[in-house]
């Protein structure tokens, strides 16, 4: 397959106003891009895969930040417009890195993905680490600059050139 489009926490407590984590005004500007970047991996045929925060009430996480994404609550659910189509895996998480704790490195190794396109917030938070735990099993990553934002447009810039100068990641 080579390439697979992630997208990364792009959830209700995070995106909409109201929601128990929201990364602002920035985040919900690149919906639409992303939105496009769904679309043509879609029509390319290749994986698109959401990456979801998901908590368990109480969770330890919640003694940095408070309390977002609980399982089976409105807040965890992907925003309407990037809803996820049938046979779309949503790979649950509950730490910054969507491959600390998951499947995720076994459900692209079957598909066959080298390379990422990583999509999302935050940029300095779960995109960075994301990034990171591929690059150590030696995954391509791309990071859309348009496609990426966080609550602080300062760590914003400086995950982005961390991505780049550190991890070896293509931002474009």
């Amino acid at each position: 397959m080579g390439q697979a489009l992630l997208v990364v926490d792009m959830l209700t407590d995070f995106l909409e106003p109201g929601g128990r984590l929201f990364c602002g005004e920035a985040a919900r500007t690149i919906i639409p891009r992303v939105a496009e970047l769904v679309k043509a991996a879609r029509l390319a045929g290749e994986p698109v895969i959401f990456i979801a925060d998901s908590h368990l009430p109480g969770d330890a996480e919640f003694a940095m930040f408070p309390p977002h994404c609980i399982q089976e609550t409105p807040g965890a659910g992907v925003v309407e417009e990037l809803r996820p189509q049938a046979g779309e895996r949503i790979i649950a998480k509950r730490r910054f890195s969507g491959f600390y704790g998951t499947d995720l490195d076994l459900t692209l190794r079957e598909l066959g993905v080298e390379e990422l396109v990583l999509t999302g917030v935050c940029t300095n938070i779960c995109i960075l680490y994301t990034a990171a735990d591929a690059r150590m099993r030696m995954y391509r990553v791309t990071v859309p600059r348009d496609a990426v934002a966080s609550f602080d447009r300062a760590a914003h810039d400086w995950a982005l050139r961390q991505l780049e100068t550190v991890l070896g990641a293509a931002v474009t």
